[in-house]
C-alpha cells in the first residue's frame, strides 16, 4: 500500500505502527509534519516537513481565533500534500491526527482517498473536564460554553471528512457526539510490557537533588507532564501533611514540570505547585518531598520499579500513559474515582480508587498500601495482568494494522 501519515509532531502516536509497517517491506510510507522528528524513524519512512504560511489576523473575535489557527495549519498541510500529488504520489489511505487542523483539507486534495483519523478528545462544556472542579472551575458562564462550542468546529469538520476513526479508550470515545461513535474504533496505542515491567532486583536511583532511593523504602510516586489541577496536583499536595502523620518515613517523589501547564487554566498567581505548597507550609516535612521535574525514560521505569504506592489523579480527561506504565511495572496504584481511571482500575482488585476531592482519603489509601505490603503486592500483580491482557504493545499494534487494512480496502466506510 501507499500510506500517508500526518501529525504536526510526527511520528507522534504512530511510531509503533510505522515500525510494524516498515518491517513488512511492502509499503510506501510518507509522513507529513511541522516539527523535527523526536524519534528515529524506520528506514523505509520518508518524512517531509512543511512550514506555516501566515499568522493570525489581528482583531479577530476570540471565539474564531482557534479555527483560524487550524485553518492556517490545514492550508499549509494541504499545500504540502498537493506537492506530493504533483510528483505522482496518491496514497491508498491517509492516517492523521486532526487536533491541530492539519487534516482539514486533505480530502480536497485527494477526494477519493479514505481517511482514518486519530481522535483524542472532543471538547464538552459540561459533564467532562471543563466543569469538574467546583473550587477552581465553578459553573461556566455561557460565554465560556460558547467558546468551547466554537472549538469543536475543527473536530466536527474532521469527523465529517473521516472515513473511520480510532481512539485509545472507551471514555475518550464517549466524549464524542453519539452520531459519530459508531465510526470510532477503540484501540489503545499499546504499552511495551517488556520495558515497563517489575524489576527482579530493583536498583538504587539517585534523583537530581542528590537523594538516593533504595529498594524497600516507602516510596510514593506521583507523575504528571506538568503539575497542575487537571491531574490532581492540589489534591496530592493537600494530602501530604496527613500522609506524613500516618507514615512519617514515606518519601514522596513528584515527577513533572513545575512551571507552566499542559492542560487547563494557567495559575493566576505564580505556579500551581507553589500555590498549594503555601497552603500546607509549616504542616509538613519538605525534606521528604522531592520535585524532580521531567525524568528521562531510562530513569522513569526504574523509579516506578521502586515505587511502593503510585498515585494517579485526573479530571475526566485523556488517560495518561504513565498510569498504564505504572500498572505494567506492577505498582500498587491509588487512583481517582473518575471516569477514565475506572475504565482500567477496579477498586480492590487491581488498585484503590478514592474521591478526587478528598485528600484525607488519598492519604489514608496511600498509607494502607505502604503498611500492608501483602495487599500492595496483590494489587500490583493484578494491575500488571490488566495491562498485559488489554494493552500489550504488539497486540494493540496488530489491531491497528488490521484496522488500517479494513479502512484502506473500503470494508469500513
Amino acid at each position: 500500500m501507499k500510506l500517508l501519515f500526518v501529525h504536526q509532531g510526527f511520528p507522534g502516536q504512530y511510531i509503533h505502527v510505522l515500525r510494524a509497517l516498515d518491517a513488512q517491506r511492502s509499503h510506501q510510507i510518507i509522513g507529513l509534519g511541522i516539527e523535527e522528528s523526536a524519534e528515529e524513524l524506520p528506514q523505509g519512512v520518508q518524512y517531509f516537513r512543511y512550514g506555516i504560511s501566515r499568522s493570525n489576523q489581528p482583531g479577530l473575535h476570540s471565539w474564531v481565533t482557534d479555527i483560524e489557527t487550524k485553518t492556517i495549519r490545514g492550508e499549509s498541510c494541504a499545500h504540502a500534500a498537493s506537492q506530493l500529488k504533483e510528483k505522482g504520489f496518491t496514497p491508498d489511505l491517509i492516517c492523521g491526527h486532526p487536533g491541530w487542523g492539519e487534516l482539514l483539507f486533505l480530502k480536497d486534495v485527494w477526494p477519493e482517498v479514505p481517511l482514518l483519523t486519530y481522535e483524542e478528545f472532543f471538547y464538552n462544556a459540561r459533564g467532562f473536564d471543563y466543569d469538574f472542579d467546583p473550587e477552581l472551575q465553578g459553573e461556566p458562564a455561557w460565554q465560556q460554553c460558547a467558546g468551547i462550542r466554537m472549538k469543536t468546529a475543527n473536530h466536527l469538520l474532521n469527523l465529517q471528512a473521516s472515513t473511520w476513526a480510532i481512539t485509545p479508550t472507551e471514555f475518550q470515545r464517549s466524549s464524542y457526539p453519539p452520531g459519530f461513535r459508531d465510526r470510532i474504533s477503540v484501540i489503545h496505542d499499546g504499552i511495551d510490557t517488556e520495558k515497563a515491567c517489575p524489576a527482579k532486583q530493583p536498583r538504587n536511583l539517585t534523583l537530581a537533588d542528590g537523594t538516593v532511593l533504595t529498594p524497600g523504602e516507602k516510596i510514593v510516586t506521583f507523575v504528571n507532564r506538568s503539575l497542575e489541577p487537571y491531574r490532581g496536583c492540589h489534591s496530592m499536595i493537600r494530602a501530604i501533611p496527613h500522609l506524613q502523620r500516618l507514615v512519617p518515613d514515606a518519601k514522596l517523589v513528584m515527577v513533572g514540570n513545575t512551571s507552566g501547564i499542559s492542560y487547563g487554566a494557567v495559575c493566576p498567581d505564580g505556579e500551581w505547585k507553589d500555590v498549594f505548597l503555601e497552603e500546607i507550609e509549616g504542616d509538613y516535612d519538605p525534606s521528604r518531598v522531592h520535585f524532580t521535574g521531567m525524568v528521562p525514560y531510562k530513569e522513569f521505569i526504574p523509579l516506578l520499579q521502586l515505587s511502593q504506592a503510585h498515585v494517579y489523579l485526573t479530571y475526566p480527561f485523556v488517560l495518561s500513559w504513565s498510569l498504564l506504565e505504572a500498572m505494567s511495572c506492577g505498582c500498587a496504584v491509588v487512583g481517582s474515582d473518575s471516569a477514565p481511571v475506572r475504565e482500567v482500575i477496579e477498586h480492590g482488585h487491581n488498585g484503590l480508587l478514592v474521591n478526587f476531592f478528598r485528600p484525607d482519603q488519598l492519604a489514608e489509601s496511600i498509607a494502607e498500601l505502604l503498611e500492608n505490603r501483602s495487599l500492595a503486592e496483590e494489587l500490583g500483580i493484578a494491575a500488571r495482568k490488566t495491562i498485559v491482557s488489554r494493552f500489550q504493545l504488539n497486540t494493540c499494534v496488530q489491531q491497528q494494522l488490521a484496522l488500517i487494512h479494513l479502512v484502506a480496502s473500503g470494508a469500513l466506510s
